[in-house]
């Protein structure tokens, strides 16, 4: 469920007060006074079993005695009623309903289940919305609904805030009040029994009164509703989160390092990143970063140059951009040449660039024109402090032309009070971006530049199954069932061993004893030196208790260390069991680093992959990050820069570089490992050895899903749909049809410059000679959760780039009742039957996932395309009016 319904929550006709009071200070008598004092328009009926009339105004005994069927009620009753109170409104018609009680997670009457539950029970048979329970209820000042027990009314804007606390909610209203915030929507979720942050991202992704979207979150479920909703919530507008819990707690006792350093704020970063949106650490920079993003167009890079009349801010701005992780930009010598002509001999000469405490006007703009003609700067931060030579506003005056230049993004900071008043303002009203303190404009850049960041992950959609490496998935997953069937948690090393290498991921070669003398046979085998290891049920991290012998180099060592070794784990591990010993061999990797690649499942957004430093130190270590699956290169990459060991893994004094290509490819292949290995719960290569010669797996752990038992594996976000591709052959050719790829934006652009403009007017009902790079951005890089997009590639030409020959393009609703469809094919294509196939392999897709219904429209003169839908079975219906006609094909009943 999700945006079903939601707009008789939101946009209410009517509103109904169930437990509707007199009585001054209760929540009735609160939320009734509310939605008058507002200005609610539509009519307000209290119900109140008690009274026959409430603030001069009737009220009825229940609610099935009320004269209207109210659009929204707000329940203001016990808890205990609140499952039978949503069943009566069901069926009067009543389509969303504000519980403010709390206490509904107790019992049901009878103990079966909780009331939340029932309530839950009694609004399905209605597709009944509910927002709550145990919140504050919803403002939305555009429609002067005040749906609520908060403190007054919120004031109309272009903000939309949805909250999880109550308490926090009402603070921040009471503190937007005074600083003139408006805002379109204004929402406590509460206890979101059925309404939650998917629903509402959905909702107010596409709500056109809201320009930015703010939440407060203290905790997430529904990760794959979450994520896709977060996602195309994203691409339309900025979406801006303070998500609790960030402080760390003591690592959970985890069986993996993986396991361990995977906590669940770090994968909530990871998540919020890879959705598009923007993490901030406190409720006031939720609303700075909102502002700052609605006055920055798109940024081309984060390299940073700082412009000040005083040595101290241009240090303070540094110091806080490069705590931070910014970028300051480095100037060339053409831009220095072209400073020391219009500065003083005594400038900084570099960046910042201070021009000095006596700068006229002329020397502040001169500055500016060259370092915004400058390549190598992407973003120019402008600082003033005043002085008695040249007024503040003078310079204001003559600056804000080129500070409001759009073609470099322009940022200010006016320090002082009363003196820099007016230049604030100025700047205010020209949308140029304003800060008090260096510190503050430092972190307004980085926030861009994060912005800019989460925005590209977002873009980044991975393939399921990519092209070029096949694993032995079958050897994998006989691994993972045998130890499954055997209700063993873990795969021993030799088997850890046997699945990376399934998965192309290299190791040292490892073998399984079952006592010392059969050790002593395999080190034989192997070759010396050896490193032995325990086997023990009971043993999570052998080098604790001495259970890891390294260097062996003859059959008396190993013999000599594993009798030791099985002593002494007898001695420190209480009932253990020494059921073998695993012997490898030695790899002599001298300039090699040390790093751990694992992957975990989290509660909420299933398998994680994590990389950081190796060794047995890793939770101190703390130099790690994590990402969720599936990865394509440029995700891998992020991953390792985010861990901060990119400097540790380039060259150093002598010491080569590592394979780079060889690393990303170990982690994307662990990445996949989560997408196609159901039953893995946990993984650990931990050291993954990386030099200039590639990676190798020294040691691995495995921990298997047991029947019953663990989390769901569902990946937060789904990955290319390899499986969706198809060849077809039409005529004498042979076509590819496949879902869109982001890199498939070139080729689009292609597809619709060389279309002849009858036919992008029958696409597009207009007359275009070509489709602006926002809209192709927008058309190749496609949610598949909730929309797809099949392209028909014809017979590769030798030497020339593949191009497109069709298209069909279908995007669903959030409820998947209803899909809109659009096709098509290219001119040098048509009347060969590609169009038909095409829609058919469309057709089929949505009727598997469920879709209800297949929508569509085109001109009047588009006969083809009516001819085309009716061969597919679609009901084709004229509008003369519109001179348009409509196209729907029924996939399965109406619910």
């Amino acid at each position: 469920m999700s945006v079903r319904n939601l707009e008789f929550l939101f946009q209410p006709a009517s509103v109904a007060v169930v437990g509707a009071s007199d009585r001054p200070g209760s929540v009735g008598a609160v939320v009734l006074r509310n939605l008058k004092n507002g200005g609610f328009k539509g009519p307000v009926l209290a119900v109140n079993p008690r009274h026959a009339s409430i603030d001069g105004a009737p009220a009825w005994p229940d609610v099935a005695s009320l004269p209207q069927t109210p659009d929204l009620a707000v329940i203001c009753t016990p808890a205990a009623t609140v499952p039978g109170l949503i069943a009566q409104l069901g069926a009067k018609g009543t389509r969303a309903a504000i519980v403010l009680s709390a206490g509904l997670k107790a019992l049901a009457p009878g103990g079966e289940g909780s009331l939340e539950q029932a309530m839950l029970d009694a609004a399905r048979p209605t597709v009944l919305r509910i927002l709550g329970p145990n919140c504050i209820g919803a403002l939305v000042p555009g429609a002067a609904l005040n749906a609520s027990f908060a403190p007054g009314m919120a004031r109309a804007g272009k903000l939309a805030f949805v909250s999880q606390s109550g308490a926090l909610a009402t603070a921040m209203l009471d503190w937007a009040g005074p600083r003139r915030i408006g805002f379109s929507h204004f929402i406590s979720l509460g206890d979101s029994a059925d309404v939650d942050f998917g629903d509402v991202l959905d909702y107010l992704g596409s709500d056109p009164a809201t320009r930015a979207i703010l939440i407060y979150a203290e905790s997430f479920k529904s990760s794959r509703k979450l994520m896709s909703a977060a996602r195309a919530a994203a691409r339309n507008k900025p979406v801006i989160i303070v998500k609790a819990g960030r402080a760390p707690q003591a690592a959970r006792a985890a069986a993996s390092h993986t396991g361990a350093l995977a906590g669940s704020d770090l994968v909530a970063d990871a998540a919020i990143r890879r959705a598009g949106m923007l993490r901030v650490d406190t409720l006031e920079a939720l609303f700075d970063a909102a502002e700052t993003l609605s006055r920055v167009g798109p940024l081309r890079g984060d390299r940073l140059a700082l412009l000040t009349n005083g040595g101290g801010l241009g240090v303070l701005a540094s110091d806080a951009l490069e705590l931070g992780g910014g970028t300051l930009a480095v100037l060339g010598d053409a831009t220095l040449a072209a400073l020391d002509k219009c500065l003083p001999a005594t400038w900084s000469h570099g960046n910042p660039v201070d021009i000095i405490g006596d700068a006229p006007v002329t020397r502040y703009q001169d500055a500016l024109r060259i370092l915004q003609a400058a390549a190598e700067v992407d973003a120019v931060l402008f600082m003033h402090a005043p002085t008695a030579l040249v007024p503040a506003a003078d310079i204001a005056a003559a600056c804000l032309p080129l500070l409001a230049d759009p073609a470099k993004p322009m940022l200010t900071c006016w320090l002082g009070g009363a003196a820099v008043e007016e230049p604030r303002a100025l700047c205010s009203v020209a949308s140029i971006p304003g800060y008090g303190t260096p510190e503050q404009a430092a972190a307004g850049w980085l926030q861009l530049t994060d912005f800019r960041r989460n925005q590209q992950a977002l873009q980044q959609i991975p393939l399921s199954v990519p092209d070029d490496f096949v694993p032995d998935r079958g050897l994998a997953q006989a691994l993972l069932q045998a130890a499954r069937s055997q209700e063993r948690e873990w795969l021993d090393p030799a088997q850890a061993q046997q699945l990376l290498e399934a998965y192309g991921i290299p190791g040292v070669r490892t073998l399984r004893a079952a006592d010392v003398e059969g050790a002593v046979a395999l080190a034989a085998t192997i070759g010396f030196p050896v490193a032995l290891k325990v086997i023990s049920p009971q043993v999570i991290h052998k080098s604790d208790v001495g259970g890891v012998a390294l260097g062996l180099e003859t059959a008396a060592d190993v013999r000599d260390a594993a009798v030791k070794m099985r002593t002494r784990v007898g001695q420190l591990v209480a009932g253990s069991v020494v059921s073998g010993f695993i012997v490898q061999e030695m790899s002599s990797r001298p300039h090699a680093r040390e790093l751990i690649v694992g992957l975990a499942t989290d509660d909420v957004f299933g398998p994680v992959v994590l990389f950081g430093q190796g060794g047995t130190d890793v939770e101190l270590l703390a130099r790690h990050a994590v990402a969720l699956p599936p990865l394509n290169a440029n995700l891998a990459r992020d991953l390792v820069s985010r861990s901060g060991l990119a400097p540790l893994l380039g060259a150093h004094r002598g010491r080569p570089g590592i394979d780079e290509t060889a690393l990303v490819d170990t982690l994307q292949k662990v990445a996949r490992m989560a997408c196609e290995l159901g039953e893995l719960a946990e993984l650990d290569i931990n050291p993954l050895l990386a030099d200039a010669d590639g990676v190798l797996a020294l040691d691995a752990r495995v921990k298997v899903h047991l029947r019953g038992r663990g989390t769901s594996r569902q990946l937060a976000i789904r990955p290319y749909p390899h499986e969706l591709e198809q060849r077809v052959t039409i005529g004498a050719g042979e076509f590819l049809l496949r879902p869109i790829r982001p890199e498939d934006g070139e080729r689009l652009k292609h597809f619709y410059a060389g279309a002849s403009p009858a036919d992008m007017r029958l696409r597009f009902f207009m007359t275009r000679r070509e489709v602006p790079l926002s809209e192709l951005a927008r058309y190749s890089q496609i949610d598949y959760d909730r929309e797809m997009t099949f392209i028909a590639l014809p017979p590769a030409v030798a030497g020339q780039e593949q191009a497109m020959a069709a298209e069909v393009r279908a995007v669903c609703d959030p409820d998947n009742r209803r899909a809109e469809f659009a096709i098509q094919v290219g001119s040098a294509w048509q009347g060969r039957g590609l169009g038909a196939v095409l829609l058919d392999k469309l057709v089929r897709y949505l009727r598997e996932r469920g879709t209800t219904e297949i929508v569509g429209e085109c001109l009047g003169q588009n006969g083809a395309m009516q001819a085309l839908a009716r061969k597919a079975g679609f009901m084709v219906c004229a509008d003369p009016a519109a001179d348009t006609i409509a196209m729907r094909l029924q996939l399965r009943p109406q619910a």
